[in-house]
């Protein structure tokens, strides 16, 4: 079956999650993604990890997550023979990635006008924290500083609590999926024109963006965004929105649904001395606290059925084990697995994006550090000799088999 983006070259330069997620969902539709690592150590993400634990007894979880799909060679970028080989690649490659902090591969010689003067048609596809410039260019952008500068962490968790940052990387993978929103809509437009360009995305500018109806809110009403000490869901939202115990300890989240509906499905006319939107949200704290005593009189599955039955906009709270068991996951088909030459069998997230003519799909594990480097170079046309004497420099990083 024919892959969407078959015939598309990418010189992957990215490392951590902004750059290799917006990569690794290229590679899904069938991009050629070259993954150009540091010689020796590779991305930064092949040392990290979580619970302190490896896959395979040596293989990062978060690296495995973001790297499917892709080749990679370890290349010592310093090298003047390996910038004349890289810049040889890019005669035949349509994309370039990377997330580097401004400047540092344009002084070695890796920027935008150094790939556009061997490819006038190449789209180079630049990623950083806040921009190519101004006050923060210098500073670290990483995902919870973003979360926290643009107002995502002080909209989260309770008004009697800190500010909280979001569970998952964010500001990162939001910066991903501007990279390929940017990306697909460079290569449409050189199809039409013949030209490339170059594509700037920040984390500070995508975040800023995904939180627009907050800000417009605010900027617009005259009212700022205040927290509430219950569980509601939103600091710009009035009860009932937000999330519930059970009686068996559990918890189910309860979204937009007609006030007076869900008083009536919970047994409660109690309730309905608050059924005014204004007393509502100037309540919420309150309406939350008595909703929450409702709530808990009832199990999990029996409070879901009774709810759903009312047409009430609800749905179970799961962690991430009883998310991956939950049957709308499973018959979306969303858990699958790879097998990686150290990790074993390792559990994944499939592809999310379905296609009916050019499916995504995983055909290769995330890459040992250079693992490709001598098939890479090969088609590019770069001798075994020279291959042998660039691993022999420590030019290359050769690991595991190609």
């Amino acid at each position: 079956m024919d892959k969407a983006l078959d015939g598309v070259t990418i010189l992957d330069f990215s490392h951590l999650l902004q750059g290799p997620f917006a990569t690794q969902l290229l590679a899904d539709m069938g991009a050629n993604v070259i993954k150009i690592e540091r010689a020796g150590s590779g991305d930064l993400f092949r040392s990290m990890t979580f619970f302190a634990k490896w896959i395979g007894g040596s293989e990062s979880p978060n690296f495995l997550a973001w790297n499917r799909n892709k080749r990679s060679i370890a290349l010592n970028l310093k090298s003047a023979r390996v910038h004349e080989i890289i810049m040889e690649m890019a005669t035949k490659a349509d994309v370039v990635v990377q997330n580097f902090r401004p400047g540092v591969l344009s002084r070695l010689g890796y920027g935008y006008e150094d790939f556009k003067a061997v490819n006038p048609r190449i789209i180079y596809c630049s990623g950083s924290g806040y921009g190519e410039d101004g006050p923060y260019v210098d500073r670290p952008g990483q995902d919870m500083l973003i979360q926290g500068l643009t107002g995502l962490a002080a909209n989260t968790g309770r008004g009697d609590g800190p500010p909280i940052p979001a569970g998952s990387g964010m500001a990162d993978q939001i910066g991903a999926m501007n990279m390929v929103y940017g990306i697909l809509s460079a290569l449409y437009y050189r199809e039409k024109s013949g030209k490339g360009q170059k594509i700037e995305v920040n984390l500070l500018a995508g975040m800023l963006a995904h939180l627009a109806q907050e800000y417009v809110a605010v900027l617009n009403l005259g009212q700022d965004l205040v927290r509430p000490n219950s569980g509601i869901g939103h600091p710009g939202m009035q009860a009932p929105f937000g999330i519930y115990e059970t009686a068996d300890g559990k918890y189910v989240s309860i979204a937009m649904s007609p006030y007076k509906t869900l008083y009536e499905t919970l047994n409660a006319p109690n309730l309905a001395v608050y059924d005014d939107l204004t007393t509502l949200f100037d309540k919420r704290d309150e309406v939350w606290e008595k909703v929450n005593v409702e709530t808990r009189k009832y199990k999990q599955g029996d409070l879901i059925d009774r709810l759903l039955a009312a047409d009430i906009w609800c749905a179970v709270v799961n962690d991430i084990r009883a998310a991956s068991e939950d049957p709308a996951v499973k018959h979306a088909g969303m858990i699958t697995t790879y097998e990686h030459p150290v990790g074993g069998t390792v559990r994944v997230i499939a592809p999310a994006v379905k296609m009916s003519e050019t499916p995504a799909r995983i055909e290769r594990p995330a890459p040992l550090i250079g693992q490709h480097g001598r098939e890479i170079l090969s088609e590019f046309g770069i001798s075994t000799k020279e291959i042998a004497e660039l691993e022999a420099r420590g030019d290359m990083t050769v690991q595991g088999v190609t």
